[in-house]
């Protein structure tokens, strides 16, 4: 960590930032994921080249679409982000949802996912309505973030990640910037 969570500001994520959110994405998954999805998977995460080509293609060409945002320690350093965009559910009737957030062990219990979370939410509504779906892992523990952000349970689906099967669940907030103005409080 080369700097406190104290230093931490949220901007806008631009194309440079690609390898940095991909190396984010790949440490929170090892570590939020170990012991719930296979080994196997875990292992073979970290394709940065890959997985940056991915971020630098969203953050180019989708950019009117998708809104990502990267938390920024005081030495510059990426320590986390969060994506948001239109939903990708079209029989739920929420309008925005937020694809991911990712942050880094040691700024977690900062209020630093919160802010993320809330100006990703907040940019999203901006662009496609008042209301906000998210899924995650039902095996996940950060799902209790959602529910500490007033999420509601809204929906479960099935899903697969390498061979295995879990079940998604889905949280949403019908007013987004009511979760903003909340989340900042």
């Amino acid at each position: 960590m080369t700097g406190s969570p104290m230093q931490v500001g949220i901007r806008a994520a631009r194309a440079e930032d690609a390898a940095a959110i991909a190396g984010v994405q790949t440490d929170s998954w090892r570590s939020t994921y170990a012991g719930v999805v296979p080994d196997e998977v875990l292992l073979n995460l970290g394709r940065t080249l890959q997985d940056s080509r991915r971020w630098r293609h969203v953050l180019g060409r989708f950019r009117r679409n998708h809104f990502v945002y990267v938390a920024e320690d005081g030495g510059g350093e990426v320590v986390g982000f969060a994506s948001a965009g239109p939903s990708r559910c079209p029989a739920l009737p929420y309008r925005a949802e937020v694809y991911a957030i990712y942050l880094r062990d040691e700024y977690h219990g900062c209020g630093i996912g919160r802010e993320l979370f809330a100006t990703a939410a907040a940019e999203a509504g901006k662009a496609r309505g008042p209301s906000l779906l998210v899924w995650c892992l039902g095996a996940n523990p950060s799902r209790y973030f959602y529910e500490r952000m007033n999420g509601v349970l809204v929906a479960r689906r099935p899903s697969g990640i390498g061979g295995a099967r879990f079940e998604e669940l889905g949280y949403a907030w019908n007013d987004v910037a009511a979760l903003a103005a909340w989340s900042r409080a």
